[in-house]
């Protein structure tokens, strides 16, 4: 069944009356989709779930988790790791320290992926890295580190882009072990993150509608990737006023490929290739 504009109000109403969470500002598009999956998963109606979420704390913070978009890869999109690793992280290296938050970091093989290249850019010990998600259940997954072997197989292949090859100079190969950063298990169908990187991750349980940096810290790079299409517009923009407020002076923000920065956002931040510089 299709969710109509007023069942949608309904259900927001719902969901902040009787979980802590308000979707009132995510793209109607977005969870007019999502909410018609959950009704097909759970063989449910609309008024049988509006009477979940009501009696059941429990389902109602599952439904949230259900809503709640969760996908990701290693070194997803080489061409913007292309761009960390040449023009951004770079510049970072002359500082003395490094602060990056991953916003959003779903079952955070992002954060993985940039822990990766830092070890490879001698940049690791100097780094400080963050990361939050709304999910409490995608965080602990992420703190173990372990993923699908057969399903993420294009892991590899991004792997290789960014980490063994130059996309300016073809001649260059760097034959970078996967064994360095984390052990494959073909038999039980596992990857599993090196002990190294997941210890230095610091984690946080955070929802961006509330407009809070967990941390209470400025940063030099944010990364929040493929979040911002999932909000509307004036959600978009008080996520963005929150980064510009949590980055330091010329610090660096990096969206999804699908993302950008406009409107009232534009004042905060100007674009350079396929990443935005705080003014």
């Amino acid at each position: 069944m299709d969710i109509t504009d007023s069942e949608l109000i309904e259900l927001n109403f719902f969901l902040k009356t009787y979980t802590d969470y308000d979707l009132t500002d995510y793209s109607d598009k977005s969870l007019k989709r999502r909410i018609d999956k959950i009704l097909e998963d759970y063989k449910i109606n609309f008024k049988g779930l509006l009477f979940k979420i009501k009696n059941s704390k429990e389902f109602a913070d599952q439904i949230i988790k259900d809503i709640t978009v969760n996908t990701t890869e290693l070194f997803r999109d080489p061409k913007n790791w292309h761009c960390i690793k040449y023009k951004i992280l770079p510049v970072l290296a002359n500082n003395q320290s490094i602060n990056i938050w991953h916003a959003g970091s779903s079952t955070g093989q992002e954060v993985y992926s940039m822990l990766i290249l830092l070890k490879e850019l001698n940049l690791f010990d100097k780094t400080n890295i963050y990361a939050s998600d709304i999910n409490t259940d995608v965080i602990e997954q992420a703190k173990k580190g372990e993923y699908k072997y057969r399903f993420n197989l294009n892991y590899l292949d991004n792997f290789d882009d960014v980490i063994k090859k130059n996309p300016y100079n073809f001649d260059e190969f760097n034959d970078v072990k996967y064994e360095k950063y984390f052990a494959i298990d073909k038999k039980s169908d596992v990857i599993t993150m090196n002990k190294e990187l997941r210890e230095k991750i610091k984690w946080a349980q955070n929802d961006l509608v509330k407009s809070q940096n967990p941390f209470y810290i400025k940063f030099d790079l944010i990364m929040c990737r493929n979040v911002l299409i999932y909000f509307n517009t004036n959600l978009q923009n008080k996520t963005l006023k929150l980064f510009n407020e949590s980055l330091k002076e010329n610090a660096f923000l990096m969206l999804g490929a699908h993302e950008s920065v406009i409107g009232l956002s534009e004042a905060f931040f100007s674009k350079k290739n396929k990443y935005y510089i705080k003014k």
